[in-house]
């Protein structure tokens, strides 16, 4: 296996409000929300404060260089594209009042990479009703892959991440496996689908526990684990709730193997995890992003350079490679484009190949982009070593 590294992300505010502007108005044409003579504008409802914040930095570094990158160009039919986040903390009832906003002040065209399954839970039938296009939503959430006709997910399931992990500790011969899960949909979604996985190889959850978004019942998760003296532990949680729970079980659980999905630790967080990421396994969805190997990557790369972005991330990655899907059907959607004509163009993506990376959404609702999931195993200071 080829080695990864992984770099802590560092915000840069100048850079980033130039490359994802947060503004309230736009002058708009009569033919679709968000559409001007000039501009595009597309919005996402993300986490820039709370337990989730890097992920919404990410979408900011990642979505605002790949729509740097085309404005650079000369944008999209003679426009240009921006970004609109809204900070939601990953509460829910925020992402609720920011995609109503949305919607009732027809504000944008469509909505990009909104983050959390829980928050996702609550906006996508919202966005459904208003015939408003949702591109690559940050969750792999069995729950929202529905026949919905203006959903388009890009990211591989959960189901799929947890499948490769819960296969790979079986076959390694480990019985004792428990789950720590996040406290909220998300988390008893994916406490759901690994007990599932573990029964379909005759395996039986050493333990279950909930751990609270906040991590204030951190101690009882730790003892409870230590009780049961699992072989291995699968981590169902997401945000910075993990950093400490990980250093927790290194010190209270010493030899526990861990894994974890692609979202459960921030990319920043994992050189922070210093001596205690060593034999840490986490799922991707998208490639290695310091790889050059990899076309999109390298694209990637250069875009990121060019908005004075240094630091490559998993999720920027993604974030990225999403943008890239959203322009793509803005160019298949035409200068006069409308939402219908935008979700249209999106359902018709077949076989789009990224340089390395490839979409398809096969016409006929759920649309589902991408099953691509890799597994890897960290070193110390957060770098993958396989």
């Amino acid at each position: 296996m080829q080695r990864r590294q992984f770099v802590r992300h560092a915000g840069q505010a100048a850079a980033l409000a130039a490359t994802t502007p947060l503004f309230i108005g736009q002058a708009r044409s009569n033919e679709a929300p968000g559409v001007g003579a000039r501009a595009i504008s597309i919005g996402c409802s993300a986490p820039l404060s709370g337990p989730l914040v890097d992920f919404g930095k990410d979408i900011q570094t990642g979505a605002g260089a790949a729509f740097a990158e085309a404005n650079a160009r000369g944008g999209v039919h003679g426009r240009s594209v921006q970004l609109n986040v809204i900070d939601d903390a990953y509460t829910p009832d925020r992402s609720v009042v920011n995609v109503r906003k949305f919607i009732d002040d027809a504000s944008v065209l469509a909505l990009l990479s909104c983050v959390g399954t829980p928050n996702n839970s609550e906006t996508l039938p919202l966005v459904e009703d208003a015939g408003l296009p949702v591109v690559a939503p940050i969750t792999g959430a069995a729950s929202l892959r529905r026949n919905w006709r203006n959903v388009f997910h890009v990211r591989a399931s959960y189901s799929d991440e947890m499948q490769r992990l819960v296969n790979r500790l079986v076959d390694m011969g480990l019985r004792g496996i428990g789950v720590v899960y996040l406290d909220n949909g998300y988390g008893r979604e994916m406490l759901d689908v690994a007990t599932k996985a573990l029964a379909a190889r005759g395996v039986q959850p050493a333990v279950q526990t909930a751990l609270a978004t906040d991590g204030k019942n951190l101690p009882q998760v730790l003892a409870a684990v230590a009780k049961a003296r699992p072989a291995a532990v699968l981590l169902a949680t997401a945000g910075t709730v993990s950093v400490d729970l990980v250093h927790g079980l290194k010190k209270d659980s010493p030899g526990v193997l861990m894994a974890g999905l692609s979202v459960s630790l921030p990319s920043s967080s994992l050189a922070g995890l210093g001596e205690d990421a060593r034999g840490l396994a986490l799922t991707m969805v998208v490639p290695d992003p310091v790889s050059t190997k990899v076309a999109v990557v390298r694209d990637y790369q250069a875009a990121m350079r060019a908005s004075g972005f240094k630091q490559l991330t998993q999720g920027s990655l993604e974030a990225y490679i999403n943008a890239r899907i959203l322009l793509a059907g803005l160019e298949r959607a035409g200068k006069d484009v409308t939402q219908a004509r935008l979700r249209a163009a999106l359902a018709g993506i077949r076989d789009l190949d990224l340089g390395g990376f490839k979409v398809s959404f096969g016409g006929q609702p759920p649309f589902v982009g991408s099953r691509y999931v890799d597994l890897g195993v960290l070193g110390a200071a957060g770098r993958f070593i396989g």
